[in-house]
């Protein structure tokens, strides 16, 4: 691929406050069309990350491009280029939806300004609801309200900060519709989340915590990359033998899910030979399974907590 690719291309970037090492030789890309999805612990940089990306903060070293412009010198040009939809509804609750819209393309100085808020309503299907005020919406419909003035200026890449925190399944389920629809359309996307279920519909993903990049590609190569097997136990006393795993060879975690538990680590013999004493022998079903993208982020979770503590 050619840099042409990529919507966002960066390497090297720190940031500090204060005493504090926010972001550590963060280097990504992502290319054009595509929904990458950036996880990690809250606290963990990624606010920070996505903020320098899109030209709201000056990183401390490093260098990128956003849309073909510099992160660092061309700021207000990547301002301008970009949607940022932040974690907290930002618009005015005394205004209504229309109003809001119209505000917002104002401030982005959109030509033909009442067209673009009308078709902007029309894709979102905001128009029944266009006079209705933005504080009396449910977290649903706030959040298609913060979407759609991000839309407004056409952008070409969009930055969205755990969009869906707060919001019921059907309207998450709603919303990523709408995000693989802009993607088809040749919009990129950044997105930050903390569900699974969201962070299996991005095309490739990406992890961070204590604001260092730790692993990334596609769900199948993260899957891959860390070398997990797990083991799924069922039976009686689960939580009692939760415990007595924990402390047993080859076992890097433990995780309860529903009535089974998943059991995993990367040395897999070791791990059978502790399964087949601990478990088989006393009376549990064991069987290996395919490890899942959210073993691997428990994983992920428990290496950086142990590395930076």
């Amino acid at each position: 691929m050619t840099t042409a690719d990529y919507a966002v291309t960066v390497e090297g970037l720190n940031k500090h406050f204060g005493a504090h090492h926010a972001v550590k030789n963060l280097s990504m890309q992502i290319r054009q069309g595509e929904i990458f999805g950036f996880l990690g612990p809250n606290g963990s940089g990624k606010t920070t990350s996505i903020r320098m990306m899109c030209g709201l903060l000056t990183p401390d070293s490093g260098s990128g491009t956003c849309l073909g412009y510099d992160i660092i010198r061309q700021r207000a040009e990547v301002k301008r280029r970009v949607g940022y939809m932040t974690q907290r509804f930002s618009y005015w609750e005394d205004l209504s939806i229309r109003e809001n819209l119209d505000f917002v393309a104002r401030l982005y100085q959109v030509p033909n300004r009442k067209a673009v808020v009308d078709e902007t309503l029309e894709e979102l299907q905001l128009t029944s609801r266009a006079k209705q005020l933005a504080g009396s919406l449910s977290g649903g419909w706030k959040q298609r309200l913060a979407l759609a003035a991000s839309l407004l200026h056409k952008p070409k890449l969009l930055l969205l900060d755990e969009p869906t925190a707060g919001v019921d399944p059907t309207a998450r389920r709603i919303f990523w519709e709408e995000l693989h629809q802009l993607a088809a359309k040749g919009i990129s996307i950044l997105v930050s989340t903390h569900y699974m279920d969201e962070a299996e519909r991005c095309h490739r993903l990406a992890y961070i915590s204590y604001g260092e990049l730790l692993c990334q590609g596609t769900s199948a190569e993260m899957i891959q990359q860390r070398q997990l097997t797990t083991w799924q136990i069922t039976g009686r006393h689960l939580v009692q033998l939760n415990r007595t795993l924990e402390a047993c060879p080859g076992v890097e975690q433990v995780v309860a899910f529903g009535t089974a538990l998943h059991v995993s680590g990367t040395q897999a013999e070791l791990l059978r030979d502790t399964v087949e004493q601990h478990a088989t022998r006393e009376g549990y079903d064991a069987k290996i399974i395919d490890t899942s993208l959210e073993d691997v982020f428990i994983n992920l979770m428990k290496t950086s907590e142990g590395a930076f503590n």
